[in-house]
């Protein structure tokens, strides 16, 4: 029984924590629908008179971005907003032949009155940090654009975010992220459907309330003045900009989200790409919250509502682990639920999950339901898109819960970017990448042998007991195995 005991209580907790974790999106939800109602005037710069225009440095930090430098180099010299009051840096950490591309193109700009620098360092010290560290020891501008080399504002990004700078308190001012290729495959359908869950639900959900988001890491503004005052650009963490995002706030800095204003970037198409990316928005996640969680919570100026929605979104990529630690322990779970009879009331436990998932359904409607509208077809295709999002992300909790794990232990490792593949290029074929990777990591067996563990737990759903079955995990166990079958032979066929 002391094995038995040991399974329900982990288990029980696990379930706690997901739970908890819903309750705390179901208050954003609320805080999402009252803040769509309200319209409050807010305080802005009149760019009809030239005194009231700031100068504005534009960064591109940029490694190894031999397919879309042309387009994001293109698509930034057209911002509107006044040359003379606007400059350009491309932080160029390089080592392939982008970098001498880059550097023509740039001289071509420069050619044409464009105040464009080529930025570059001896080495990748802090990353993508450190290039943007470097780059503020030389940038003029009174605010710090930042994008990716994947993101494409649109002409009038500028004009649509820097007049909200006249507020003196606002430290950064953050945009939604679109998605330029959200349906080229399932994949990239089930990423854009999570990050519109946060970029709408999540970022509107806590800023309406005055509780702690972060900048992007792109797509946003900053104040020079608000950088420099939170400590600067830090890189011994993967997720930099949670890290300064949280040491602004701590300072008292306000955060201005603007969900209608959209930039557009690209997804990654293939499922090594995707990885790369979630093992380092996951593992920085959890080495932010060993970083920060203390200092939220014995900060004096931050009421309880505030430092426990913080607490919980430092602890978003841990939920993960639990959701894995759930997945693997429902089997046992099933057998000692029809093996001991007299433990059978300790197994109401299991209804947390089952309220915790009716609770993203309604809450990831609402953000849904804001995109696409909100008809009975609409409602028809979410409910299909739910279910694929549910059991890929839980397909993925094992890869995602090894960076959790690495995060929370201090494992360092290098910041690795995500490859962009560029629209454009995709009729040809994304395997003429130079930048994919080649080699199947050994996680993927992994998630092989759980995709064949969670078809036995369906099997079992028929033997266990002696009532002819027990079908309460069957749709779960199914869940999970789609989803693991899923990055299992995803990532065998593409090679990553």
């Amino acid at each position: 029984m002391i094995v038995e005991t040991i399974i329900i209580f982990i288990y029980s907790i696990a379930l706690i924590f997901i739970f908890l974790y819903a309750l705390a999106q179901l208050n954003l939800l609320f805080n999402y629908l009252k803040a769509r109602k309200k319209h409050p005037g807010t305080l802005v710069f009149d760019f009809s008179k030239p005194e009231e225009i700031p100068f504005v440095t534009i960064q591109l930090p940029v490694y190894n971005e031999l397919y879309v430098m042309e387009r994001l180099l293109d698509n930034i010299s057209e911002i509107d907003y006044p040359k003379q009051k606007l400059e350009i840096q491309v932080l160029d950490d390089s080592t392939d032949e982008s970098f001498g591309e880059t550097a023509k193109h740039i001289e071509r700009l420069q050619q044409s009155g464009l105040d464009i620098k080529h930025i570059t360092r001896a080495n990748r010290n802090g990353f993508k940090a450190g290039a943007l560290k470097e780059g503020l020891k030389t940038a003029k501008g009174e605010y710090i654009a930042i994008f990716d080399a994947d993101f494409l504002p649109k002409k009038d990004w500028l004009l649509k975010t820097i007049p909200y700078f006249k507020d003196a308190e606002i430290g950064v001012v953050q945009t939604r992220w679109g998605h330029l290729n959200r349906d080229y495959s399932i994949l990239t359908r089930v990423q854009a459907f999570a990050l519109d869950a946060h970029f709408t639900l999540e970022q509107v959900g806590r800023n309406s309330k005055g509780h702690f988001i972060n900048f992007n890491g792109t797509a946003g503004v900053w104040r020079k003045e608000c950088i420099l005052d939170a400590g600067n650009w830090e890189g011994d963490t993967l997720t930099e900009d949670l890290d300064l995002s949280y040491r602004a706030q701590l300072k008292k800095w306000k955060f201005k989200y603007l969900e209608e204003v959209e930039t557009p970037a690209e997804l990654p198409v293939v499922i090594s790409a995707a990885r790369s990316q979630q093992f380092r928005w996951n593992k920085g996640g959890a080495e932010n919250f060993q970083k920060m969680a203390g200092r939220v919570l014995k900060s004096h100026d931050l009421s309880a509502k505030t430092k426990i929605h913080s607490f919980l979104h430092l602890l978003n990529s841990t939920m993960f682990l639990n959701i894995l630690i759930v997945a693997i322990l429902s089997i046992p779970m099933l057998y000692i639920k029809n093996e001991y009879a007299h433990l059978k009331v300790y197994f109401y436990v299991m209804t947390f999950f089952v309220i915790s998932t009716i609770i993203f359904f309604i809450c990831y409607w609402f953000t849904y339901k804001s995109i696409y509208g909100g008809g009975f077809k609409d409602f028809l295709k979410y409910i299909g898109m739910f279910f694929v999002f549910f059991s890929v992300a839980m397909g993925f909790s094992l890869h995602n819960s090894i960076a959790v794990i690495e995060g929370h232990f201090g494992k360092k490792s290098e910041f690795i970017r995500t490859p962009k593949f560029n629209l454009n290029e995709l009729n040809k074929s994304w395997k003429e990448n130079i930048y994919l990777s080649r080699n199947i990591s050994a996680n993927v067996i992994f998630e092989g042998i759980l995709m064949l563990y969670f078809a036995f737990g369906m099997y079992s759903a028929f033997i266990v007991g002696d009532q002819g079955g027990d079908f309460g995990l069957f749709p779960f166990h199914l869940m999970l195995f789609l989803g693991f079958g899923f990055v299992f032979f995803k990532s065998l066929t593409s090679k990553a």
